[in-house]
């Protein structure tokens, strides 16, 4: 029979998370790994398998807890749906403002070093993007139907807009923006959404 783990799953996950976040995948080493943990080299492969199968088993919990906690944010009746949506993107613009040692976003980063060769990761950014953009859109539209934004435009285009401004918030906010540009430009993107002709 096998014997229990002696160690909290959940500690070492974030652990390695954290690891993989300062320092990549590529830059990140199984010895960084195991020191950062305190589990042996023997022990973290017996338990998440190989240095990959441990980042995806990472990466899918970080991308499972984005879309859950912008869902949060976003969910709610149409009547709020307008001031839901800015005060998501305002919290963005205020999270990568705050961001003082510029570590950005795991999906953002793990995306730029490895989708391109890596199709597990390409596969997994993909689908969380489409579930962001899917969790945008439902409250555009919901917003439209309260009166809020024109309800002309496709909800599913506006929310990919939306997606675009906050993936390059993160960007702009890892290469040093300040914190009053960032602002600027999550108000100027929730300027630009289209709203209705008042008669």
């Amino acid at each position: 029979m096998a014997r229990p783990r002696s160690f909290d799953e959940a500690a070492v996950l974030r652990a390695a998370r954290d690891q993989f976040w300062e320092t990549g995948y590529a830059g990140t080493k199984v010895d960084d790994i195991a020191a950062v943990t305190g589990l042996g080299k023997g022990s973290l492969y017996g338990a998440f398998g190989d240095k990959h199968a441990l980042f995806l088993r990472v990466y899918d919990h970080y991308c499972a807890e984005a879309t859950e906690g912008t869902r949060r944010q976003l969910e709610g009746p149409d009547e709020t749906a307008y001031r839901r949506l800015g005060d998501h993107v305002r919290a963005i613009a205020e999270s990568v403002a705050a961001d003082q040692a510029r570590r950005g976003c795991l999906i953002a980063k793990s995306a730029a070093e490895c989708a391109e060769h890596d199709e597990a990761v390409a596969a997994r950014t993909r689908r969380v993007f489409g579930d962001l953009q899917e969790q945008l859109a439902a409250c555009i539209a919901g917003a439209q139907r309260a009166g809020d934004i024109d309800a002309g435009p496709d909800p599913a285009h506006l929310a990919g807009l939306v997606l675009a401004v906050l993936r390059g918030l993160e960007a702009l906010g890892k290469g040093g923006v300040e914190p009053d540009g960032l602002r600027a430009i999550a108000e100027t993107a929730l300027a630009v959404l289209p709203r209705p002709v008042k008669p």
